[in-house]
């Protein structure tokens, strides 16, 4: 049966479109039909980041007003079999989206797609609400500093109480913590909560820990979801975290500094 992944935040440019596209892409990769939904009505960049942003003909608002049929909205990836991606509006703004609209688009892609990722704007807005609305699982997308763990907490209080599933009375949505641009020299400097902080903080199980790295600029700029580039640790911690999404025993990587070698050290001496 299909689940609904919202990728959500409390707080804006922590990575959540980055790591949605790197997420549906590296469930593609392990053979699982996907499809990544842009819910950022108004501001759209998940098509940039995919490299789809030329192939946009039809979005989800056209969908969802019955100006054109599902399939001629989405956008099957070029590199990645079993991937597609669904673009937003640039031009309407958040109240385009009708939740018997989008529950219907939703309902439509169950049908084909075994992972349905929303990419959901940052906050409590109308299009945030709407994309974890319909959620099975709940990936909160944090930076390590204290308003953006403080925002994400308020977001699991949002999906604890607004989310279908708490109308319903039915089991709640299983919530992952991703931690992104994480520097662990900086947290040693104590400019950066550490790992245990956040987690002591937001009490949920964590997913993975994305490094900060130049690799994911570069990724955005060329539209590559980052986790195609296997040799960065950016592309490697979406990896690990994919494969603890389908319950495989990943050891967590990239939370210790590197250690330097005496050239490096000598090197910063005399810099």
């Amino acid at each position: 049966m299909a689940k609904v992944i919202v990728m959500t935040s409390g707080k804006g440019g922590v990575g959540k479109t980055t790591s949605s596209a790197a997420f549906a892409t590296g469930l593609a990769l392990r053979g699982f039909k996907t499809v990544v939904v842009d819910f950022d009505v108004g501001l759209r960049n998940l098509d940039l980041i995919m490299g789809c942003e030329r192939r946009v003909v039809f979005d989800f608002i056209n969908v969802i007003n019955g100006e054109a049929k599902l399939n001629q909205a989405l956008i099957k990836d070029k590199r990645v079999e079993n991937l597609f991606i669904l673009p937003t509006s640039q031009t309407r703004d958040k109240d385009a989206l009708s939740r018997d609209g989008v529950e219907k688009v939703l309902d439509e892609l169950k049908k084909e797609f075994d992972y349905i990722i929303c990419d959901s704007p940052a906050g409590i807005e109308k299009g945030a609400l709407m994309a974890l609305y319909f959620a099975d699982h709940a990936i909160v997308v944090t930076n390590p500093e204290v308003s953006s763990v403080r925002d994400s907490d308020r977001i699991l209080g949002v999906l604890a109480s607004k989310s279908r599933r708490a109308e319903k009375n039915q089991e709640p949505v299983q919530e992952h913590l991703l931690l992104t641009r994480y520097d662990p020299e900086r947290v040693e400097r104590g400019d950066m909560l550490k790992v245990e902080d956040v987690l002591e903080i937001l009490a949920i199980p964590l997913l993975g820990v994305v490094p900060e790295s130049p690799a994911v600029l570069r990724a955005s700029n060329v539209g590559m979801p980052v986790i195609l580039d296997e040799k960065s640790n950016a592309g490697q911690a979406y990896l690990d975290a994919v494969a603890r999404f389908l319950g495989e025993t990943v050891e967590h990587r990239f939370m210790k500094p590197e250690k330097k070698g005496l050239l490096d050290r000598l090197l910063r001496r005399t810099a």
